[in-house]
């Protein structure tokens, strides 16, 4: 298989795993807001903890998983960029509720769609390589 359409569908494995992850994540933190009655910026927190296990295992196994380094390796390096994509998560979150004035379930979506792009491009580059 040539290295474009290689890297075609690590796209697709990868944009399946997150939108796996982001759908999980989602439903975390609307669950937890209205049936656990917690704000949403500590909702998104849980439901972080969460979606990780999903995207880790995803992009670990199948995502990445022909080029995939050791756990001891990779989980570290994924957990760093997962906390700093988290930070950017949260802060862009609570702009789009502060400022913008959106409903959260719109903020959330707005957030969860925008940070995968630069994940990919370090998990390929850096975790997983």
């Amino acid at each position: 298989m040539g290295s474009k359409t290689k890297l075609f569908f690590q796209l697709v494995r990868f944009g399946i795993v997150g939108v796996s992850a982001s759908a999980v994540h989602f439903c975390v933190v609307v669950s937890l807001v209205e049936l656990a009655a917690l704000k949403p910026l500590v909702a998104n927190i849980f439901a972080f903890f969460i979606s990780f296990q999903v995207s880790y295992f995803g992009h670990s196994n199948w995502t990445f998983g022909e080029t995939a380094t050791l756990h001891r390796v990779a989980l570290p390096r994924l957990l760093l960029v997962s906390v700093i994509a988290m930070a950017i998560n949260e802060t862009m979150f609570y702009f789009m509720m502060t400022f913008f004035q959106l409903p959260y379930p719109i903020a959330l979506l707005v957030v969860l769609t925008t940070i995968p792009i630069v994940t990919f491009i370090i998990n390929k580059l850096w975790v997983f390589r």
